[in-house]
């Protein structure tokens, strides 16, 4: 049961790997075998084709980084202050990857959504769904901030979705240019989105 174990998590990393530095259409079976180093029937043995393979890749890939939102924005600092702490463990993250691989891989999610939400359904609406949460998750925060006086929005839910359109953003463009720095831009554009203050003064409130 370890061997078969192991050779699925070995087909998942290199999957990952693969779709974060290429994108997946261009990809083949063979390939991410041979780059899993496990033989081409060990894939059909866990996966009934190339889409349910992306798709338990996603599976895997948020309930990494969904146990890592919910553990920075439940945290116990001010809401604001936690948001930031998500903005800068994605800074870091990116970091990570660059200094592994020599690039910016982006978002799993982002890259993703804009080469198949027109081609796969089943992709497009796990997309869907992961996007969903994620606003979920920051209107919260987002809410919280505004019931202590700290934050100036009528509507929390629309502003956690400009929130995440913001992350997204400066996350392509620190793919684009191969460059994690593109993120620091997103703390003041956030703050000036939820009507909280310069950067400066928010920062002595937090």
């Amino acid at each position: 049961m370890g061997r078969t174990s192991d050779a699925r998590e070995k087909i998942l990393d290199a999957a990952r790997t693969l779709i974060e530095l290429r994108g997946y259409s261009a990809l083949g079976v063979a390939e991410i075998c041979k780059a899993a180093g496990v033989p081409k029937g060990s894939f059909y043995y866990f996966f009934a084709s190339k889409e349910a393979l992306a798709l338990a890749v996603i599976d895997e890939h948020w309930a990494a980084q969904e146990r890592d939102w919910k553990r920075i924005l439940s945290g116990q600092a001010p809401p604001l202050q936690r948001l930031r702490q998500l903005f800068e463990a994605t800074e870091a993250t990116m970091r990570t990857g660059q200094r592994s691989c020599g690039s910016v891989a982006g978002c799993l999610f982002g890259n993703l959504t804009l080469e198949l939400s027109n081609q796969t359904e089943a992709i497009r609406v796990r997309l869907q769904e992961i996007f969903a949460v994620q606003v979920e998750m920051i209107e919260a925060v987002i809410a919280e901030a505004v019931a202590r006086g700290e934050a100036g929005v009528s509507d929390a839910r629309q502003a956690a979705r400009s929130v995440v359109a913001q992350l997204e953003g400066q996350v392509m463009f620190a793919k684009l240019y191969n460059d994690p720095q593109r993120m620091g831009a997103l703390w003041a554009g956030c703050l000036a989105l939820l009507g909280a203050g310069a950067p400066g003064e928010a920062a002595v409130g937090l």
